[in-house]
């Protein structure tokens, strides 16, 4: 990874926002910025300097990982041996993670350092670089999507009646870890029968019914990049009025994923969905917003929602997910993986969207 670049691009940033400093915590964007991987780090830029304290567990660790900073071990808190060098300065604003930190942690952070050291509470500096992700991070989550595909294809053969949602979820995510991810990106949803109306419903010990939806949505972690997919199966023979709803499913994935370009404001993706879905009568089944972005973390900026006024810029990486969820009959989600390219968009995931009935 070119942290050296991603640091030079973040200290521009704090010349624009008039900062002399930037305090950061989150992992995610300490693994953006200087590579370190732990749990328990802190990157101080502070006039033209860069130092990364963590503790003495990870004194080898960080020398290996860390790049573009000096590192310092910590003997006590972390926060507080940053705050030394903060207050050694006679004046200066500092920023900080005001998304990321908490308000017992900011005053900390107030109190051990003079008067004449101004705290700006920052949201989203580092997460606007994030957001465009260069050709070695496309690259990763490329890989990530195939293997999350691939297992998913393997867990698909698990599916049967009695067989129950967690034994599913299990064999995905050993699947995964056994092909080498590094784990998955959240806990695998199966949701079958009746149960998959429930947009968010974990596997659960209940057995798999002979007829109706199972939803799967699972995704991997590879180098740190993470991969979501979502795909819908119907057990048994599928009813007309069901395949209707499949159809509007899949008609208003593939409305999103053609609304998508470079310049167009993330509402109008969402809202190409919800247009399909309103001509089929099914809009006020789709509870939740059409997609989101993915990375370090599996869900980023932007969010593909209503009066959301970020526009898609290329080497954005966004899901596109309509649902519909009938209360006490069942739902379907189909979701792919896009990345925005200059000219449009491309599918990262490989997966069939058509109807499968097992």
């Amino acid at each position: 990874m070119d942290h050296p670049s991603r640091l030079k691009k973040c200290e521009q940033t704090l010349i624009e926002q008039d900062l002399d400093g930037l305090v950061v915590t989150h992992p995610a964007n300490l693994r953006y910025l200087c590579g370190f991987t732990g749990s328990n780090g802190l990157l101080l830029f502070l006039a033209g300097r860069r130092v990364f304290f963590t503790d003495g567990r990870y004194t080898q660790q960080a020398r290996e990982e860390v790049s573009g900073a000096r590192v310092f071990i910590a003997k006590g808190l972390l926060l507080d041996d940053a705050a030394k060098l903060i207050g050694k300065l006679s004046s200066a604003a500092v920023g900080f993670e005001a998304e990321y930190t908490s308000v017992a942690a900011a005053d900390q952070m107030r109190k051990q350092v003079h008067n004449k050291i101004e705290w700006k509470a920052t949201t989203g500096l580092i997460m606007r670089q994030r957001m465009i992700k260069d050709a070695e991070e496309l690259r990763i989550i490329t890989d990530a999507v195939k293997l999350g595909a691939a297992v998913y294809e393997d867990a698909l053969r698990t599916i049967c009646p009695g067989v129950r949602e967690s034994e599913v979820a299990g064999r995905l995510e050993y699947a995964a870890v056994r092909a080498g991810a590094d784990g998955v990106s959240f806990k695998t949803i199966v949701a079958a029968g009746r149960r998959s109306a429930l947009p968010h419903r974990r596997a659960s010990s209940e057995p798999i019914p002979k007829r109706g939806f199972v939803v799967v949505d699972s995704g991997v972690i590879l180098r740190g990049y993470c991969s979501d997919m979502t795909r819908t199966v119907h057990m048994g023979s599928v009813s007309r009025e069901q395949r209707r709803w499949y159809e509007a499913v899949l008609e208003a994935q593939l409305a999103g994923i053609g609304a998508v370009a470079p310049g167009k404001a993330v509402a109008e993706v969402d809202q190409a969905t919800r247009r399909v879905l309103r001509k089929a009568g099914l809009d006020r089944y789709f509870t939740h917003s059409t997609g989101h972005g993915v990375g370090l973390e599996i869900h980023e900026p932007p969010r593909l929602a209503n009066q959301q006024s970020e526009r898609l810029e290329p080497g954005m990486v966004i899901t596109i997910e309509p649902g519909v969820y009938v209360p006490g009959k069942g739902g379907i989600r189909i979701e792919d993986m896009v990345v925005v390219t200059g000219s449009g968009s491309r599918v990262l995931t490989p997966v069939t969207k058509q109807l499968i009935e097992v």
